[in-house]
């Protein structure tokens, strides 16, 4: 041992360094902390997360969220390596748990290894969206109705999907209060209410690239917060006369509705199987949609005459054929009605 040999001034054990040796060094440092009390906040209704002031959904387990939770709630000192941490947690009621944790390392050179205990304290709060759904709260209705008629049960079922779909991909999308707080179906359509401007006038969209028609808005003033006025709007949808796959008589054919222009249809005609445009008013009566067409069986064919048995009175009724119209006997059809008269649809 030499006079140039460098000594711990703590232990008076040899070092390589200045100063205090590894062990001395990693001894004195406080090298890890954890908070004694953390709490997860949580809406009861949904499960959303409440995060630094902000709600958020989420699909995690609670043994995830407390795992995360204690980690996030343990500072180790960034001269440790290698750190790592086991952790235990045990419920202690319904709304606090305790989560038992070792922390070890590596710290200039030496193991270290430590322990302490967490106290996780579940806390329930009604959310944003949550708040406002039972509050009734909305800022807008859209109204389904068609021109001239009632909507039909499938524009109906449609327009309630894509409500259900547009809800759907805005929660997923982070808009939490872009919700559907109410679907009624009323004598003349259907209501949507809905909890931001942003999905009614998707849904509004949504509904008119479907099924076709036009919509309009109709703000009202409700109120005032912070200096904004505050508004509902009514998005009103009107879906058009006819729809696809109306069946439809005009100058005593019949012809299928293959899509609805504007003041316009395009139409397939029944007669002679050929694709035209017609106007709306060149149409004399609406006899139904195919979608509710009726299964009937062909008993018979006889050149351009075929004889089908009527589903609901069981009788045999002649139908003539039209252009280009393949009927064999036993096969089936649909049909409609006009008064008393069978229609087939194509």
């Amino acid at each position: 041992m030499g006079i140039t040999d460098r000594f711990c001034p703590k232990c008076g054990q040899p070092t390589e360094k200045e100063g205090l040796c590894d062990r001395c060094r990693a001894g004195g440092l406080q090298w890890f902390s954890c908070e004694h009390r953390v709490e997860s906040i949580h809406c009861p209704a949904c499960g959303s997360l409440k995060q630094a002031g902000v709600w958020s959904d989420t699909e995690r387990v609670k043994d995830d969220i407390a795992d995360e939770l204690v980690r996030n709630s343990v500072h180790v000192h960034p001269d440790v390596k290698f750190p790592d941490l086991k952790i235990r947690i045990r419920d202690l009621s319904q709304n606090r748990s305790r989560a038992y944790v070792t922390v070890s390392g590596t710290l200039y050179g030496q193991q270290v290894e430590g322990a302490c205990e967490i106290d996780i304290a579940w806390v329930k709060e009604q959310c944003d969206r949550c708040n406002r759904i039972s509050g009734s709260y909305y800022e807008g209705v859209v109204q389904v109705r068609a021109e001239d008629r009632r909507p039909s049960p499938y524009e109906i079922k449609v327009a309630a999907a894509l409500a259900e779909d547009a809800e759907s991909s805005l929660q997923t999308g982070g808009e939490r209060l872009s919700f559907i707080s109410d679907v009624t179906e009323t004598k003349d359509g259907l209501d949507i209410v809905v909890g931001s401007q942003h999905i009614g006038l998707l849904l509004a969209q949504k509904i008119t690239a479907e099924l076709g028609g036009r919509y309009t808005t109709h703000p009202k003033l409700v109120g005032e917060k912070a200096g904004r006025q505050l508004y509902r709007i009514t998005y009103s949808v009107r879906l058009p006369r006819f729809q696809k796959n109306d069946v439809i008589r005009l100058k005593g054919r019949y012809a299928e509705v293959l899509q609805v222009e504007p003041h316009n249809l395009r139409i397939l005609d029944f007669s002679d199987g050929m694709v035209r445009s017609i106007r709306e008013d060149d149409v004399e009566k609406r006899i139904g949609n195919s979608r509710d067409a009726r299964d009937a069986l062909v008993a018979y064919t006889d050149r351009d005459m075929a004889g089908i048995i009527d589903p609901v009175s069981s009788a045999t009724i002649e139908h003539r054929k039209g252009k280009n119209e393949i009927l064999e006997a036993g096969c089936h059809v649909r049909v409609l009605y006009d008064g008393d008269r069978l229609v087939v649809v194509r």
